[in-house]
This record gives structure tokens, C-alpha cells and sequence, in this order.
């Protein structure tokens, strides 16, 4: 029975996996593998589910040779399970009735640039870090940043987004176009690089965050931004969590135009200061970056500062020294290793939700409660501009079964607790296998429709099936 609770489909016979590979052998050579370490790199994520390999792996390197897999597969009934560099979340790459994965991050060069249009067309290996540091010179930069190194075919299929979202916004916002191969091998491509468009259905927005589901991403169109002439960042401590909230809700309503805003609990706080060396307090932290010029995010701090003094906002320092801010930003990207650390040995249940930023305070609360009630260790960070946080939890190997069945009734009642509050089962890791009961309380009578355009795009039901949507 896979993870989404729907009904089994029985994994393709050996002899139906053996004659795909040998005929893909013929284009693909040993760039086709089914030896089991391969099959369960190309199965293992950042998340606590259960490691579930394909029957084969195939690196493809060109649009045409996704074609050719897509029709193979499709011909045979197969399933198809895309990998990008293995960042995700929620059990996306577990290949819960067998298949072929299908990976991409040898599709990985920058295609075009175009500096006054300030866009860029890539293929979907690319990750986030290979771009900028290929854009370095343009004075440019894409600013999608979910911590990971990601590729960005999976940070389009994800609908990722990250530290910078609160002013620069996710990948729903900066993905321009998308070449895309669909179940039955066609190649379309979603829209054009102009910025705006009243022609036809937005295709783009429909496969990004579609996590495989619908189609095999091949290229990618992203908006670019121009370099900020100078970036300071900065730390306030607060005694409570709900000043530090609080403090942001006001920032965002006086206009002060942060590039990010990151919320740590105590606990992370504590976490992050033995795994970075740090010597911050043990208390509820902003970390701020403010983008602009130097006289403009000299103001941004200032004001911002008076804001979190207001709302109990303590040892406000801030710095537009690059060592320091990459320092801090360093620590901040490392807080699952901190987790971690605080636990040596345990794997980390990733979950996050997204709420309206008023009830941030209370669905935050709400669950350092649960955990502290249910003792154990669970750190807390956001991207409390947008209302989005996650929270690690713990699961040691000895007390595997113990503390997975403890994590999942606190994830539970957290994602219940934000539907309830007008918000999301997930801001950012999206749904994969993990939150896909979830849905129907989410979304109601719109999931048959999402079910509908499924059905329509994917009849076959080739396309990471047990993902997303039940079938």
C-alpha cells in the first residue's frame, strides 16, 4: 500500500523492466543502471519516509533522450520517478510502484542570457549556486534561495522559495517559461519570455509545484535581479516569541522593504550556537537582510531597529561586512545539522506550514506546546514574513518507532492546526507522498478538479504516481 492510502498498482513484471532496458541500453549504454546503491541514491531525500528504489536509473543529457524515455516508458505502462539532485522533502523520489527514475542533473548548462531583459534559460540540472556564480559577472542574480543546493527543474517542480521570498518571491512568481514533456512524449513550451501575457491558460503556473506529476521539465525561463548595490544584515534578540512576530507584522506594515526575515526559537537558537560557535542569547532571534543602496540599508536597519525596541527587541547589531553576513547566513542554512547535533545519530522529520502572518504567533505556540507536552527535541524556524515555519523533529534509530509514531501526531495536529487558521499543510517542501492525505481538507471540491487536469495530461498514470494526487 503506498504512503498516499490508495490502492496499490502492481510494479511492472521483471521480464516488462528487462526489455526496457535493454532497449534503452541502445541509446544510453551505461548512462542506464540497475545496480541496488545507484537505485537507492537516486531513492533517498531529505526526508524520514521510507527508502523505495526504482527498478532502473537513466541519466538523460538532452531533451530528445527524455522523449525517447518518456516513450518507452509510456509504451509499456511504466512509471517514471524525475530526479534532480535529490533535495527534497516530503518523500518525492520514493518510486512506490517501481519504475524507472529518471535523472536529469547531467542536463546542466546554462543556456541563454539575456542581460537587458534581465531573464535567463537553463536547462534543469542547473543548480541554484552554478547559476549565480555563472550569472556573477552580468550583474545579475536569480534570488531563489531554499537552502539547499537544489537543481532548479526541482525548485520549479517543488514551487520552492526560501530566505529571500519575502521580497523577491518564489519560484511561482520568477519562472517565466517552462519547456515540459508530457506523458506521451510531446514537448511543449508553457508560455514566452514576455513578462506579462493575457493569452490562453497560465501552463507555467500549472506545472510549477506539480512535482512530476504532470510532465518531465526540460527547460527553464527564470526572471533575474539586478545585484543590490549594498546588502547589510542583522540579529535582535526578544524576550518573547510573540514580540519578535510582533516586530515583523509592523515592519511589513510601515513599508520597510526587508530581503529577509528569518524567525529562530530557543531552541535553534541554543542548537545553532553550538554547532556555528556562536554566542547569540538563547532566546527568540530575528535574523534580518535588508538590499539597496548604501544610504538605503543603512535607513532600512535603523528604522528597523526602533521597530524591535518597541516590541521588546534587545542587542540589535547589524553589519554590511560580507565575512560576518555570510557567517550568519551560513548558520542559519546549517540549522538541520544543528538540529541534529543537538541528538547525534538522528535523522531529522522536516515538516513546515504556512498560515496568515496574524495567527504566526498562535500556531507557533500552539505547537512548542504539543512538543514540549510530548518531551521531545523540535527546534523552530520561519520565514515569518510570509508565515511560513518549519520545524525539525527528532527520530533516533534506537527509538525509531516510538519517536516517528510521537512526530507524526505532532505533524498532524500542525498541519491541522494551520488548515484550521486559513492556511497551508505546506509553505515551501510540498506535498510528495508526506502531506497528501491533507489535501482534501485543504483544497475541497478543487482537488477533483486538480484530479481532472491529472487524468487529462496523464492518463496512464506514468508520472510519479502516488504523488500529489490520489488515483
Amino acid at each position: 500500500m503506498p504512503a498516499d492510502g490508495s490502492e496499490a498498482i502492481s510494479r511492472p513484471d521483471e521480464s516488462v523492466i528487462q526489455d526496457l532496458v535493454e532497449e534503452l541500453q541502445k541509446t544510453f549504454g551505461d548512462r542506464i543502471s540497475t545496480a541496488l546503491p545507484t537505485r537507492e541514491f537516486h531513492a533517498r531525500d531529505f526526508s524520514f519516509h521510507e527508502l523505495v528504489p526504482a527498478d532502473a536509473v537513466v541519466m538523460a543529457r538532452s531533451t530528445e533522450e527524455v522523449v525517447e524515455v518518456v516513450k518507452a516508458c509510456a509504451k509499456r505502462n511504466i512509471p517514471i520517478i524525475p530526479f534532480g539532485t535529490g533535495t527534497s522533502a516530503e518523500g518525492h523520489l520514493a518510486a512506490l510502484h517501481g519504475g524507472i527514475c529518471l535523472d536529469v542533473s547531467e542536463m546542466n548548462n546554462v543556456l541563454e542570457v539575456n542581460a537587458e531583459d534581465m531573464d535567463v534559460t537553463v536547462e534543469p540540472g542547473v543548480t541554484r549556486k552554478q547559476l549565480n556564480e555563472y550569472l556573477r559577472d552580468t550583474g545579475l542574480f536569480f534570488p531563489i534561495d531554499p537552502g539547499a543546493d537544489a537543481s532548479i527543474g526541482g525548485m520549479a517542480s517543488t514551487r520552492a522559495s526560501g530566505t529571500n521570498a519575502v521580497r523577491y518571491g518564489t519560484m511561482r512568481e520568477n519562472v517565466l517559461s517552462l519547456e515540459v514533456v508530457t506523458s506521451d512524449g510531446r514537448v511543449i513550451r508553457t508560455a514566452r519570455r514576455a513578462r506579462k501575457s493575457s493569452s490562453g491558460y497560465d501552463l507555467t503556473k500549472l506545472f510549477v509545484g506539480s512535482e512530476g506529476t504532470l510532465g518531465i521539465v526540460t527547460k527553464v525561463t527564470l526572471k533575474l535581479f539586478g545585484i543590490p548595490e549594498a546588502i547589510s544584515s542583522a540579529v535582535v534578540s526578544f524576550d518573547t516569541l510573540k514580540g519578535a512576530v510582533d516586530a515583523v507584522i509592523a515592519s511589513i506594515q510601515w513599508g520597510i522593504p526587508m530581503a529577509r526575515i528569518e524567525l529562530l526559537d530557543d531552541v535553534q537558537m541554543d542548537a545553532l550556537n553550538k554547532y556555528s560557535n556562536l554566542d547569540y542569547p538563547v532566546q527568540p532571534t530575528l535574523f534580518l537582510e535588508f538590499h539597496g543602496t548604501d544610504a538605503g540599508v543603512k535607513e532600512q536597519a535603523e528604522r528597523m531597529g526602533e521597530v524591535c525596541e518597541e516590541y521588546g527587541g534587545g542587542n540589535f547589531s547589524w553589519t554590511s561586512d560580507a565575512e560576518e553576513r555570510d557567517k550568519l547566513w551560513a548558520a542559519r542554512h546549517d540549522a538541520a545539522y544543528a538540529c541534529i547535533a543537538l541528538r547525534p545519530g538522528c535523522a531529522v522529520m522536516a515538516t513546515d506550514v504556512c498560515v496568515p502572518v496574524s495567527r504566526l504567533v498562535e500556531c507557533i505556540l500552539e505547537t512548542k506546546k504539543d512538543i514540549e507536552e510530548a518531551g521531545i527535541i523540535a527546534p523552530i524556524v520561519g520565514h515569518v514574513g510570509d508565515g511560513n515555519f518549519h520545524v525539525g523533529l527528532l527520530i533516533h534509530p534506537d527509538t525509531r518507532e516510538e519517536d516517528l509514531r510521537v512526530c507524526i501526531k505532532i505533524n498532524e495536529k500542525l498541519v491541522e492546526r494551520a488548515i484550521a487558521m486559513d492556511g497551508t499543510c505546506t509553505g515551501e517542501h510540498g506535498v510528495g507522498q508526506g502531506k497528501i492525505k491533507y489535501l482534501k481538507a485543504e483544497h475541497g471540491e478543487a482537488l477533483d478538479v486538480m484530479r481532472t487536469i491529472k487524468v487529462a495530461l496523464d492518463p496512464q498514470n506514468i508520472m510519479n504516481p502516488g504523488k500529489m494526487i490520489k488515483i
